[in-house]
């Protein structure tokens, strides 16, 4: 009877950590505001980008991946909401 409880122990814990998959890391459009310069950032990484000379905006929601980050921006440029 032990045997049987260990066994489904562990394989609920198994099944528990697959279900539980790493949220994937989001891209987001930021505008320099002296330039006014549309860049693509990732959430995933450890800093911010640095304030300085110029500040930053956020002008997008975050989207899942790059290629649709890219598409963003694009669209952002054609609106005249960019200059690079």
């Amino acid at each position: 009877m032990r045997r049987v409880s260990a066994i489904c122990a562990a394989a609920g814990i198994a099944i528990s950590a697959l279900a539980v998959a790493p949220a994937q890391a989001g891209y987001y459009v930021i505008r320099w505001e002296n330039t006014g310069i549309c860049q693509i950032w990732n959430e995933d990484l450890k800093y911010k980008p640095v304030e300085w000379p110029s500040h930053y905006k956020v002008v997008s929601k975050p989207v899942p991946t790059l290629s649709a980050a890219m598409a963003v921006q694009a669209t952002m440029r054609q609106q005249r909401h960019c200059t690079l």
